[in-house]
């Protein structure tokens, strides 16, 4: 995790207010988020840091990502950009629960009847993007939420493609898309496949 530069809470990002910082990485910061006209709805806003967007680009890429509509795949609702900073934000499914690292902190022994379970739930997930030609990149605890109903949520499908739209306004918490210790070979050559993700995956389970 990287540390914020700053803190947007209590701004207002189109019709959502921040109000919780959530975390943070090397392309985005997270936000819970609460509509402005409706409080009681709350969402997770992720705030990217980038400037210098291409606009048309960032939208063309967005899109294919609320395109995405799976039962273990974080549902993103909306995207726009900032009015007076036109940073670009995505409006996405809050899951309370937190993370599979939140559930089991590093050196937890999972059940391998547990194990299963979540690889299924995750291969579910990576094998309808992949069947739309999208592959997710950073596969990794973190990256995957526990929904509201206790099953698992795949997030940041995308992310490190949309980060490419502009210009990365913060330090990068590394230096190549996805995360070191879950990435494939090819990955570091910065030619990602659909193996890539597996390969992620299967490094996951065996942590």
């Amino acid at each position: 995790m990287m540390a914020m530069m700053f803190d947007l809470t209590g701004q207002q990002f189109g019709d959502y207010r921040l109000v919780r910082f959530l975390g943070a990485g090397g392309f985005a910061s997270v936000y819970l988020g609460e509509n402005v006209h409706i409080p009681a709805l709350k969402v997770a806003i992720k705030v990217l840091h980038l400037i210098n967007v291409d606009q048309v680009l960032f939208r063309r890429e967005a899109e294919t990502m609320v395109s995405l509509i799976h039962p273990h795949i974080v549902r993103l609702f909306n995207f726009a950009f900032q009015q007076e900073t036109k940073i670009p934000f995505l409006v996405m499914d809050y899951s309370p629960d937190g993370s599979l690292l939140n559930r089991h902190p590093r050196g937890t022994q999972v059940p391998l009847t547990t194990v299963v379970q979540y690889v299924k739930e995750i291969a579910m997930a990576l094998q309808y993007a992949h069947e739309q030609n999208i592959l997710h990149r950073d596969v990794k605890p973190e990256n995957i939420l526990i929904g509201r109903d206790g099953k698992l949520l795949l997030s940041d499908f995308g992310l490190a493609t949309l980060s490419k739209t502009g210009r990365i306004s913060l330090q990068a918490s590394y230096g190549k898309e996805g995360t070191p210790f879950y990435m494939a070979p090819e990955m570091f050559r910065a030619k990602p496949e659909k193996a890539s993700d597996q390969y992620s995956l299967g490094v996951m389970v065996y942590e």
